[in-house]
């Protein structure tokens, strides 16, 4: 392929546009929440959420990033630089036009997983089965079932906690109280939504920067971490509000100390998930703990038809953004050879 060079730094600008549409699509995790009990208008809320993306990097390390990079498919196996980073591009197509069309229909899908479903279809495009990292592949698909069951039990129980421990206060002082503590944990929950989902760039562009020649080996630079997190938090800033309309108004009615359960059982599991350097989808654990909260009350609070909408689309994810990444490595290839 021709302008080898300038292809790499084309790609890299893609990373950072398929950033900021992660941020754009999943503003409703960090305040979806906050909207919907009130606390704070969508603006501000938004605001709030940007600056928590962006300090994410002070607090956590770089492992998601590596598992990205190098732990779903074999990157050494590309027989080429152009085969690479073709791949690479068709990776980051295959998810930025996932993370569209569900924006779209309002449905708070997984970036992450539309990232990982891309770099399947374009390994397998490109090399075929040997390319996929197995173990890899099945640790994101364990998590991408286990994370929102954490995230809904821990909120369930941690609203029946708080229900008991309040049982005789008024709900006026329990609202106002709240209100108060969901401050804190919005913003919690914004930091490390952003320390999550901005290292999935993070690993695409190291590897990339691998490939250019800049780096000698995989190690993510601090102005990769920077302009990463930079990028996420304006595509927050921004706000997809179609899906912060169904997360905040049609999963279920929250209130303020709901909403402060939901957030603070989802950053806890995003927080042990970053230790662990797994990958997993902000969307699914902020949208199975607000179906937790929701639960306490009773089972027909939660509106299980719009949440089976999600869940479906949650499954869809990974095999659509193969679908579409192998074809757009195919499309691809076959105009390079002209």
């Amino acid at each position: 392929m021709l302008f080898l060079q300038e292809f790499i730094i084309f790609t890299i600008v893609l990373a950072l546009f398929f950033d900021f549409i992660n941020g754009f699509h999943d503003s409703a995790n960090a305040i979806s929440t906050v909207v919907a009990t009130k606390v704070l208008t969508p603006i501000r809320a938004v605001g709030m959420a940007a600056v928590g993306n962006l300090i994410g990097p002070v607090f956590f390390s770089t492992a998601i990033a590596a598992t990205i990079g190098q732990g779903i498919i074999n990157i050494g196996l590309a027989p080429s630089k152009e085969v690479l980073v073709t791949m690479i591009f068709s990776a980051l197509i295959g998810a930025i036009i996932w993370d569209l069309i569900t924006w779209y229909l309002g449905l708070p899908t997984s970036s992450s997983h539309a990232l990982v479903g891309g770099l399947v279809g374009a390994g397998l495009a490109a090399v075929g089965n040997i390319s996929i990292n197995i173990a890899g592949v099945e640790k994101v698909v364990v998590f991408m079932v286990v994370s929102p069951i954490i995230g809904m039990v821990a909120a369930f129980i941690l609203t029946v906690v708080i229900i008991r421990t309040f049982y005789h206060v008024s709900p006026s002082k329990i609202n106002k109280c709240f209100k108060r503590l969901q401050l804190f944990s919005a913003f919690f929950y914004s930091v490390t939504h952003g320390t999550n989902d901005a290292q999935k760039t993070m690993g695409i562009i190291t590897v990339l920067l691998v490939t250019y020649g800049s780096l000698s080996a995989f190690s993510v630079p601090l102005w990769v971490i920077l302009i990463c997190h930079m990028s996420i938090s304006l595509g927050t800033f921004l706000g997809g509000w179609r899906i912060v309309k169904t997360m905040a108004q049609r999963i279920t009615k929250l209130r303020p100390y709901q909403g402060f359960c939901a957030e603070t059982s989802g950053g806890l599991v995003l927080v042990l998930m970053a230790w662990l350097g797994i990958p997993v989808s902000t969307t699914h654990v902020i949208s199975s703990s607000i179906m937790g909260v929701g639960a306490t009350n009773k089972l027909s609070a939660v509106r299980w038809g719009v949440a089976r909408k999600i869940v479906s689309a949650w499954i869809l994810t990974i095999p659509a953004t193969v679908v579409i990444s192998y074809s757009t490595y195919i499309i691809v290839d076959s105009v390079s050879r002209f």
